[in-house]
């Protein structure tokens, strides 16, 4: 056996184990999936809703708040207090795209420019989700000055805690 050889054959078991490892893998990955379709570590990122729906449409999502907010001062004042209960919190970032932040209809850079903010400027921050992808970031937050519009995460740096989940 020439010694040449040796690593030839060593590869070609390693791609034969490598394969069946994979076919191996494949055909138990829909059992794994039937059993527990989100691995516990991945399930509020995971069910983030698809960018590109009008789930995500800063209008729709204006639209669940002020509705809830509805509902809960009906229900208080159907129980008798006086003032419903605190509002959800919003948070807080800055603005560090310059000049300015385009503001979008939706958390995608194809979606609708709504408005833009100033380099510096505060805003406050409603929610996140996942979104289309930004300088290495997919990040968006959902902004409540004025008009309800996304903006991307990669150009608004936190103030405090990060933002909840939409």
């Amino acid at each position: 056996m020439s010694p040449l050889s040796r690593p030839s054959r060593l590869r070609r078991l390693g791609l034969c184990v490598a394969t069946g490892t994979l076919a191996a893998l494949t055909a138990a990955a829909p059992a794994a999936m039937a059993a527990d379709p989100q691995p516990v570590g991945q399930r509020a990122e995971a069910t983030a809703p698809d960018p590109m729906s009008d789930e995500l449409s800063a209008s729709a999502m204006q639209r669940e708040h002020e509705a809830q907010q509805k509902e809960a001062r009906q229900e208080a004042q159907q129980q008798g207090q006086a003032r419903p209960q605190a509002p959800k919190r919003t948070y807080k970032g800055r603005v560090i795209a310059k000049p300015y932040l385009l503001l979008r209809d939706k958390p995608t850079r194809s979606s609708r420019v709504v408005g833009s903010v100033k380099y510096g400027s505060y805003v406050n921050i409603f929610c996140k989700t996942k979104g289309d992808n930004v300088d290495g970031n997919n990040r968006w937050y959902l902004l409540t000055d004025g008009t309800w519009a996304w903006g991307s995460a990669r150009y608004i740096e936190n103030v405090g805690s990060a933002p909840k989940w939409c």
